[in-house]
C-alpha cells in the first residue's frame, strides 16, 4: 500500500449510498446579466430530489467524465441534488472562455438563478477543486444566505499569481494548463492529452517561449500568452485576484489541500485570513498529495458530506479540530488548533564546509561552487508538480544529488525525532558569474540506507547575482517528522526545470529569451555569510 493510500485509509469514511438510481436533466439554461446563457446539468435521486440540499459545481472542464463520476455522482447518491454548470465559453455555454476573469459575476448570477428554482432546497453548498475551488473563492464573500458552506480543494483566491512571480516563474503548470484548456473540446482531446504528454514536455524547451504553445496546438494559447506577458504585479491580473475578499467571508469553509500542491501557499494564506478575521467557521485538511493526486478529491467529498451537508440541513456537523494535517515521516493524521500550529519555534541549520549541516554556525571557509548550464538545466524531480505522466510528491533524490550542478549539506545522524510543522525558509549567501541566476533550495530526509526523500522546496530569481547576495527563499510549508537515525539534508542548485522556467542567464524577458548562457555559481558559508535553512521545530514528544 502506498503512503498516499495509507493516508486516505485512516481518514476517509464515506457513508454508503442512499440510492444508486439517479436522474440527470441536461442543458438547463442559466441566463447571465449580459444576456449570455450558460448550460447546467441537474442531478437528482430518481425519486424525491426536490428540496434536497443543492451542491453547485462550476467547471470549465465539461459536465461528464470525471466531473460526473467522481464529483457529482457520489454527492447525489448520498443526500444532495447536484447542479454542474459549464463556465462561460466552455462545453455549450455561451460567450468566450476568458480563464478566471468572469467567475465572480457569472457565479453570483448563477446563485441568483438557483434561488429562483422551486426545486432548490434551503441549503446550498459550493463544491469542487482547482478551478472549481477558485470559482467558490470568487463569490464566497457575497454569497446569499442560503449558501451554507463552501468546500474548495487544491485551490486559492489568487489562482495564477504564485506561478507568475517575477522572482520565480513557474512554467510547467501554466503552460500545461493553458494547452489543456485551449484544446480540450477537440474530438479525442482527453486521449490526446495522455498520448501527447511527452510532446508537451518537449515543447517547454522551445525558445522563445512565445512559440511553445504553438508547438503543441498549432496556435497560441491565450492564457499562456497572457502569463508570459504579465507578471504577478501587473494590473492585468487584478480582476482575478480575490485575496482581499477572503476576510469578508462569513459562510463556513472547509478547505482541503496537499503538501505538494501548486496552490498550497495561497491556500494557507487564505485560511490564515479566515482565522484572523474570525467571521467564518473554517477548517483545513492537508494530506501528502500533489495537485493531480486522487486523495484530496476523495477527502473533499467526505468534507462535503460530514461538514457541509449537516450545515445545509440546518444541523451541526460533528466536532473536529480546525486543522487536520498528515504529518509525513510519522505517517499519521494529527489535529491542531490553527495554522501555523502553536509550539513550533524557528531554528536554523547552517550550511558548513565539506557538505555538512549543523545548528552551529559555520567557521571561516571558502565557498562551494557548481556549474549551471541552461542548455542542460537541473531537472525537477518529484515535488510540486502538475503534469500528465509526471510523478509528484516524495521520490528518491539520489540521482538528482549526484549531478555536478547540485550541492548537498547533511546533518549528522539525528539522536532524537525532529518534528517540523509550519513555514520553511532559507537564506543562502550566493553569487554567480552572471547578474541573472536562480537559487533553488530543497529540504530532504535521508534514511538509514542513504535514500534521500524530498520534503519541501522553493526557488527565487536574482537580478544582481554577480555580487554576493543573500537569497531569501520561501520553501513550501510542510508537516514532517525526521526520525531518529535519519539525517536532514539541504540541496542547493539553480533550477528545477520544467516546474520552474530555466533561467537563461542572459537577462532577456522570459517570453522572448533565446540565448542560453552558462554560469558558475558560488554558495558561501562563513561567519560573514551564514547560509542557513530555517525550520519551525517542536522539541520534546
Amino acid at each position: 500500500m502506498s503512503l498516499a493510500s495509507h493516508a486516505l485509509q485512516h481518514l476517509l469514511h464515506l457513508p454508503p449510498p442512499r440510492t444508486r438510481r439517479l436522474t440527470v436533466e441536461r442543458d438547463r439554461r442559466v441566463p447571465m446579466r449580459d444576456g449570455t446563457v450558460l448550460l447546467a446539468d441537474r442531478w437528482t435521486p430518481a425519486t424525491g430530489g426536490d428540496g434536497l440540499p443543492t451542491a453547485l459545481l462550476r467547471s470549465p472542464y465539461g459536465r461528464t467524465g470525471v466531473i460526473a463520476t467522481q464529483l457529482a455522482r457520489p454527492l447525489c447518491e448520498r443526500g444532495y441534488q447536484v447542479v454542474v454548470q459549464s463556465t462561460r465559453g466552455t462545453f455549450g455555454s455561451g460567450g468566450d472562455f476568458d480563464p478566471l476573469r468572469r467567475e465572480r459575476e457569472d457565479g453570483l448570477d448563477t446563485l441568483d438563478w438557483l434561488l429562483e428554482q422551486p426545486w432548490c432546497g434551503d441549503g446550498i453548498v459550493l463544491f469542487g477543486g482547482s478551478y472549481l475551488g477558485y470559482a467558490q473563492w470568487a463569490v464566497a464573500d457575497a454569497a446569499p444566505g442560503r449558501v451554507k458552506a463552501i468546500v474548495p480543494s487544491l485551490s486559492e483566491s489568487a489562482f495564477t499569481l504564485e506561478q507568475v512571480r517575477s522572482d520565480g516563474f513557474s512554467l510547467e503548470a501554466p503552460f500545461g494548463w493553458g494547452v489543456q484548456v485551449a484544446g480540450q473540446e477537440q474530438q479525442g482531446s482527453r486521449l490526446g492529452q495522455l498520448l501527447g504528454a511527452g510532446r508537451v514536455r518537449r515543447a517547454m524547451t522551445t525558445l522563445p517561449l512565445t512559440d511553445a504553445d504553438k508547438a503543441v496546438l498549432g496556435r497560441p494559447s491565450s492564457y499562456f500568452q497572457n502569463v508570459l506577458a504579465h507578471d504577478a504585479t501587473s494590473p492585468f491580473w487584478q480582476p482575478v485576484d480575490h485575496r482581499d475578499r477572503v476576510a469578508d467571508i462569513t459562510v463556513p469553509v472547509s478547505t482541503v489541500g496537499g503538501w505538494y500542491d501548486i496552490f498550497l501557499p495561497g491556500q494557507l494564506r487564505d485560511f490564515q485570513a479566515l482565522q484572523k478575521a474570525g467571521r467564518a467557521r473554517a477548517r483545513l485538511t492537508i494530506g501528502p498529495w500533489s495537485h493531480v493526486s486522487m486523495g484530496a478529491g476523495a477527502v473533499s467529498t467526505a468534507e462535503a458530506l460530514d461538514f457541509a451537508l449537516p450545515l445545509a440541513r440546518g444541523q451541526e456537523p460533528a466536532e473536529r479540530a480546525a486543522v487536520r494535517l498528515y504529518v509525513m515521516g510519522e505517517e499519521r493524521w494529527r489535529d491542531f488548533p490553527s495554522w501555523p500550529p502553536p509550539g513550533y519555534e524557528p531554528e536554523r541549520l547552517y550550511l558548513r564546509p565539506a557538505g555538512t549541516l549543523s545548528a552551529e554556525p559555520a567557521p571561516p571557509s571558502t565557498p562551494d561552487g557548481y556549474p549551471y548550464d541552461p542548455a542542460d538545466p537541473t531537472p525537477a524531480v518529484g515535488g510540486v508538480r502538475m503534469a500528465v505522466g509526471v510523478r509528484g510528491g516524495r521520490v528518491d533524490n539520489r540521482r538528482l544529488e549526484a549531478r555536478e550542478d547540485v550541492l548537498t549539506y547533511t546533518t549528522a545522524v539525528l539522536e532524537e525525532d525532529t518534528e517540523v510543522v509550519g513555514e520553511v525558509g532559507a537564506e543562502i549567501w550566493f553569487s554567480s558569474s552572471l547578474p541573472y541566476a536562480d537559487v533553488f533550495v530543497r529540504l530532504c530526509d535521508v534514511d538509514e540506507k542513504g535514500r534521500s526523500t524530498n520534503v519541501c522546496d522553493g526557488l527565487v530569481s536574482l537580478t544582481r547575482a554577480d555580487a554576493v547576495t543573500r537569497a531569501e527563499v520561501r520553501l513550501w510549508p510542510t508537516a514532517y517528522r525526521f526520525r531518529r537515525g535519519h539525517r536532514i539534508r539541504v540541496q542547493v542548485s539553480s533550477g528545477a526545470f520544467p516546474r520552474y522556467n530555466r533561467n537563461p542567464g542572459s537577462g532577456e524577458p522570459r517570453a522572448t529569451a533565446t540565448a542560453l548562457v552558462p554560469a558558475d555559481q558560488l554558495v558561501f558559508h562563513d561567519p560573514d555569510h551564514p547560509s542557513s535553512v530555517i525550520l519551525p521545530v517542536r522539541r520534546g514528544d
